[in-house]
């Protein structure tokens, strides 16, 4: 890991401030930012209209370390798992999904997690720290050009549902999403992002009072405490009336309707008394619901429904008025699918114990 700071934590008036402490014009700021975030370099020797002299003063003050590919896995239905290597050797997870009507890129936001979700394999890695803001925007700008490259298609859709709980890393998410949508960088539009969340009550009123203009989904699973405090601890001190408060709140503060995510697990909340109770919670506030279909992890004993049972359960909340699709798996067969991102190349896991459903 190198000793010197990365470039990419100062912002450009940062960087117009130590221009002209190094003697240089404060318009070189600009075109150093252009040259981080838009071309994406990996060195100022690539700035090629900055003199000789100032790349050397670059040289010597900053770093610049890009992520980068440690291995990867393509999938029957083309969908691509990329675990990328940090510059201190952390390892994350990122996806490149491709369908017919979208190209997806799957982001990781943490190395690692700390909420213990029974059901999600990544709940089963120790928390090694947060991601900066410039490693996840390595991660989308990367699968950027590989969607180019490899299926000569734009990406389109960018969803924070990697590893990690986006919202324990708030600053730096918030900040990547700046980047990838700001003229500066990508310019992608922030409607064609989605940040998801565990339930973090606090921080979804934040994402209110910041006034966000993103996506937002909740993974919700179940929609009673006593059930979901069994899949998800975080639940334990976010209730589902904290939650509810939390997302009227938002829906006020923003007027973007909440996704909600439900995976539907065999014989335990997949009967149409579950489907009684989401329907009452959905009803709270504006919202859609996605069903999905569980992809079975070694460390749980949790079993998708049948095919049938998820097409009642769908199609009864459709009966009642609520929006819902019904999300297939994509990238099951190399563990890139929702809930399935563990880096199977030796982390450690926690000594969690199984909870049989």
């Amino acid at each position: 890991m190198n000793a010197l700071p990365d470039i990419r934590k100062f912002d450009k008036e940062e960087l117009k401030s130590w221009m002209e402490k190094a003697g240089e014009k404060p318009f070189r700021a600009n075109q150093v930012f252009e040259w981080i975030w838009k071309h994406q370099v990996s060195s100022f020797v690539e700035m090629l209209n900055l003199s000789k002299s100032l790349r050397e003063k670059l040289t010597a003050e900053f770093c610049l370390e890009r992520i980068s590919v440690d291995s990867q896995k393509q999938s029957s239905d083309e969908t691509i798992k990329y675990i990328f290597r940090l510059s201190d050797g952390n390892l994350v997870e990122g996806v490149l999904i491709p369908t017919a009507s979208r190209v997806t890129a799957c982001i990781s936001s943490q190395a690692g997690c700390s909420l213990s979700c029974k059901f999600c394999a990544t709940g089963y890695l120790d928390l090694k720290r947060n991601l900066h803001h410039y490693e996840i925007f390595d991660q989308v700008a990367f699968i950027k050009k590989e969607a180019d490259e490899r299926f000569g298609r734009p990406l389109t859709n960018i969803v924070y549902m990697g590893m990690g709980e986006p919202l324990l890393n708030y600053k730096n998410v918030i900040q990547s999403i700046h980047q990838i949508t700001s003229e500066d960088g990508l310019g992608m539009s922030p409607r064609r992002i989605t940040v998801s969340t565990a339930g973090i009550s606090k921080m979804i009123k934040k994402l209110g009072d910041d006034n966000v203009k993103f996506e937002f989904a909740i993974s919700l699973h179940a929609a009673n405490d006593e059930k979901r405090n069994l899949i998800m601890p975080i639940n334990e001190s976010n209730s589902l009336d904290s939650l509810t408060e939390a997302l009227k709140y938002f829906y006020e503060k923003t007027g973007t309707r909440t996704t909600l995510e439900y995976i539907v697990f065999k014989d335990f909340n997949d009967t149409m008394e579950d489907a009684k109770e989401l329907i009452h919670f959905a009803r709270k506030v504006p919202t859609k619901i996605n069903i999905i279909e569980y992809n079975p992890i070694s460390e749980a004993g949790f079993r998708n429904t049948s095919t049938e049972r998820m097409k009642m359960f769908a199609e009864y909340l459709e009966s009642e008025g609520l929006i819902v699709n019904v999300r297939r798996s994509r990238g099951r067969d190399i563990d890139g699918a929702c809930g399935q991102l563990a880096l199977k190349t030796g982390a450690k896991r926690k000594e969690n114990a199984q909870l049989e459903a």
